[in-house]
């Protein structure tokens, strides 16, 4: 069953522009790691602060591995000390609860 994760990440103005330097730098190693289906940044339509990751993962065990890559540890590395507020994920199976 497909993961769906969404991560919301509030940034210092000031550090937008190396926060998206550093998605662009490594968006397709993510793409490309094992069990990552789909991938996407998205920017607050109303604060330019606010960007928010969506991505598709096979499973649970995979999103977690990824979670312990080095490619997330150097990603994270990065990106944390960019924040003016602490992250806030979301994780969700996907299934349709009505039909």
């Amino acid at each position: 069953m497909n993961l769906l994760r969404v991560v919301r990440m509030t940034f210092e103005e000031k550090h937008i522009q190396d926060f998206i330097n550093n998605f662009e730098e490594n968006k397709q190693k993510i793409r490309h790691f094992e069990g990552c289906k789909h991938l996407e940044l998205w920017q607050d339509a109303h604060n330019p602060c606010i960007f928010l990751t969506y991505s598709h993962w096979e499973s649970e065990e995979k999103l977690n591995e990824y979670r312990k890559s080095e490619l997330f540890g150097k990603v994270w590395k990065k990106t944390k000390p960019l924040f003016s507020e602490k992250a806030v994920a979301f994780s969700s199976f996907q299934k349709t609860l009505v039909e």
